[in-house]
């Protein structure tokens, strides 16, 4: 059994900063890539950013150069980092991790999910 949990999110100006973090818990014995995704309703997930174990990170053009992922593997955590932040990036933000349990059982676990709402 593995869990993510998710916090940071709330609301905030346009122009403003928040950091979302992302702890991944459980009987774990690795994890390979971490990321943020986001979704609003009625839309498709959508990639932020990811990282994975090794420290390459991937991010979507529409926040290249505001956000930051980054990851702490001894505490199996997540970050995002979110500044200049513009209404458009309202969403709900999930963390995802592909895991590797003790018993060498692959998991690609989701966070329950933490709402971003950037007011203009």
């Amino acid at each position: 059994q593995v869990q993510l949990v998710e916090s940071g999110g709330g609301l905030v100006q346009a122009g403003g900063s928040l950091r979302l973090s992302c702890a991944a818990s459980g009987n774990i014995r690795s994890i390979t890539t971490m990321g943020w995704y986001r979704q609003a309703p009625g839309k498709q997930r959508e990639l932020v950013a990811d990282i994975t174990g090794r420290g390459t990170i991937n991010y979507a053009e529409s926040v290249k150069g505001r956000f930051a992922i980054s990851r702490d593997n001894a505490k199996n955590t997540v970050y995002l980092q979110m500044n200049s932040l513009k209404p458009e990036d309202t969403d709900v933000y999930y963390c995802r991790a592909d895991i590797l349990t003790a018993n060498w059982s692959r998991r690609d676990s989701w966070g329950q999910g933490t709402q971003v709402t950037v007011s203009s």
